[in-house]
């Protein structure tokens, strides 16, 4: 078996398991949507507060985010990644860097959240900037992140945004899951979305936001398509 678990919630298939294991098994998607481990290290001080309370998984660090990231296996697909710009090298040509601008600034000596994030999309277009306020500590959706669940979540809204970029994709995988943000957002939309996540904890705490999400109004589900009606000619072949 290629994973470790495996739980469905609505419309919403999740895996714990390592991705690259796992994918060649489930076949393909509309899209591939993911904050993917950038190979930096990333491991929080636990202390960036006045008061340190920034401890307990938050010091963690990330599994994966030790070696370079290559996203060669995920670009069969329209791809978008936050993160780009740390392996911009190992990208195609033809794609766009979007900013996420955090609007947030530099206020005090304990902030050391960046002020943006690139994403990058391999979909040709115009780059986009996002302007949403975000810290990381802030609680955008009260009745599902009652606290910061990943030391690199987004916000549901920067995954909403991503998921703008490609309006017609109906199946969404995110193969680094994390917190399950993207699956969220997803919901959100009503969207079906696979996910996959290493980190047995992470997968748990995914798993319950996913099931918080389809517990709440869908206020951000996207209207159904109206329906077109096809001319036909009169030799029988559509026009």
């Amino acid at each position: 078996m290629s994973y470790q678990r495996k739980e469905v919630i609505g419309d919403c298939t999740l895996y714990q398991g390592d991705c690259l294991e796992v994918m060649p098994t489930l076949g393909e998607f509309d899209a591939v949507v993911t904050d993917p481990p950038y190979g930096i290290g990333f491991v929080h001080s636990g202390n960036a507060g006045p008061s340190g309370k920034w401890g307990g998984r938050h010091t963690e660090k990330i599994l994966g985010d030790d070696e370079q990231f290559d996203p060669s296996p995920f670009l069969s697909m329209p791809c978008l990644m936050f993160g780009g710009d740390h392996f911009a090298s190992a990208l195609p040509s033809g794609g766009v860097f979007h900013v996420w601008d955090k609007e947030c600034g530099r206020t005090n000596r304990y902030d050391s959240f960046s002020d943006a994030e690139i994403m990058w999309c391999s979909l040709p277009g115009k780059r986009q900037v996002f302007r949403y306020m975000w810290k990381g500590l802030q609680v955008e959706e009260p009745q599902i992140d009652q606290r910061r669940q990943h030391p690199t979540q987004k916000p549901v809204a920067a995954m909403r945004w991503c998921l703008g970029f490609v309006p017609n994709a109906e199946t969404i995988l995110d193969p680094f899951m994390g917190s399950g943000t993207t699956g969220v957002a997803c919901v959100n939309l009503g969207r079906k979305f696979t996910g996959i996540e290493l980190d047995p904890g992470y997968f748990d705490i995914a798993c319950r936001r996913i099931e918080e999400a389809y517990k709440q109004p869908r206020l951000f589900e996207e209207p159904a398509p109206k329906p077109v009606q096809e001319r036909i000619s009169f030799d029988g072949d559509a026009a």
